[in-house]
């Protein structure tokens, strides 16, 4: 396992941890360079953050968001099974059975500084007991990458079965060819 972290509100962490989400959404922080966001990993660990609105932001958001400690926990591990870039708002907004988002924030993202969004697929696995280290500075900043402590050994269990995964799958990849041929059409 690379050591690479990629940073996610916890709220989303925890819907992929439930499998209520499946799709990772990004257009990329102001530290992501003249080039943007792309994902550059295929398999990562998954470094909840605790900032910005998320309660707002997310649907069926708990009353409470918990708080950051001294400790950075992880307790996902996922791959990507596959990345796209598209730049048609009809798509992104059709994504929404596979993401806990809210639409409204969808939106944004999709339109700040130009349109389109990286969307991932990705396969989650919950790691064997939860992976715990000291927070530190360098994990901060606006973000998607940064780079881990070495893990311990650690065992992964898929958080969804492999037939409830292929069904996922089968669903993302109609929305992607749904709306690609609605944008065509149009």
């Amino acid at each position: 396992m690379e050591s690479i972290g990629f940073k996610e509100w916890s709220l989303v962490c925890d819907a992929i941890g439930r499998g209520e989400q499946c799709v990772l959404l990004r257009k990329g922080g102001i530290a992501e360079g003249r080039g943007g966001f792309c994902f550059q990993h295929r398999e990562f660990f998954l470094f909840p953050t605790f900032f910005h609105e998320q309660i707002t932001n997310v649907r069926n958001a708990p009353g409470t968001l918990p708080q950051a400690t001294d400790l950075s926990t992880i307790t996902l591990y996922v791959q990507i099974e596959q990345a796209v870039h598209i730049t048609s708002l009809v798509m992104a907004e059709a994504l929404a059975p596979l993401h806990v988002l809210a639409p409204r924030l969808v939106a944004e993202r999709f339109a700040y500084k130009g349109e389109g969004l990286s969307v991932a697929f990705v396969r989650a696995f919950q790691l064997s007991q939860p992976w715990s280290f000291p927070n530190e500075k360098r994990f901060g900043g606006c973000r998607s990458w940064i780079s881990l402590p070495a893990p311990p050994p650690l065992y992964i269990q898929p958080v969804l079965d492999d037939h409830a995964h292929r069904q996922r799958r089968a669903q993302f990849h109609r929305i992607v060819s749904s709306a690609k041929t609605a944008a065509l059409q149009s």
